[in-house]
Order: structure tokens, then sequence, then C-alpha cells
């Protein structure tokens, strides 16, 4: 009988640090996990590209600075702001987002995206899967 049980994980190559540009990404297939890996203030972040809501792709949604409102000295609003201190992705399926840096979802923490261990090494990016 065959066995059921996960192969170990093991380091694989996924690219040239120069295919995964500053605020960039790269999806790419090991074996049968997809994964995103994405470029944010000069450092790498990596996820399964399986969104937590539904299952859609999303790491291959938009990165968009996180919305901020703007509130002034009297506590009014005066609309909407972008961030480029937090980056997000978002799923294309149903717009669910998640902080790059954290993978997870803003409103509710507890909701996050798998992570995936990436490094960089002598201008070569691996991922352990």
């Amino acid at each position: 009988m065959p066995s059921l049980t996960k192969s170990e994980p093991a380091r694989h190559l996924a690219a040239d640090s120069s295919d995964i540009p500053e605020n960039g990404r790269l999806v790419i297939d090991i074996g049968d996990t997809t994964i995103g890996i994405f470029r944010i203030g000069g450092r790498l972040f990596a996820y399964e590209n399986n969104c937590p809501h539904m299952g859609g792709p999303v790491c291959q949604g938009l990165v968009i600075p996180a919305v901020r409102e703007v509130i002034d000295e009297l506590k009014v609003s005066r609309g909407y702001a972008f961030d480029e201190s937090e980056m997000r992705i978002v799923c294309p399926w149903h717009g669910y987002e998640f902080s790059i840096e954290t993978g997870s979802h803003p409103g509710k923490p507890s909701i996050r995206l798998t992570p995936v261990p990436v490094e960089e090494q002598d201008g070569r990016v691996y991922v352990v899967v």
C-alpha cells in the first residue's frame, strides 16, 4: 500500500533575485504547490497561492498600498489616502486583502495566508516546501 504521508520539506531554487523587483512578485509552481514571492522594502515574503476565504489564487491579485481614512484635528473625516508603508495583496476572486509583510487580513488577523520559508543567497531565491 502506498504511503499517504507528505514528503519532508526541501529547499528549492525558485528564481534569480533579479526576477523579483522591488514591489513586485513572482508566482511559481514547486511540485503541487503554487507560491507567490513578493519583494517589499527590500525583503522577501512568500505565501501559498491559496486564499483562506474560498481558495482563490490570492498571490495573483493586485498589489496595492493600504487605504487609510484621513481624520483632521477636529476628528472629521477628510477622505482616504494610500499608505505606501503597508503593501497588500488583494485576492482576485472576492477582494479579501492581506498584508504582504504579515500575511494577515487587516480586519481579522486570525485569517492569514500560509507562509512559505524564503531566503535569498548569492543572487538566487530559495523556498522551502
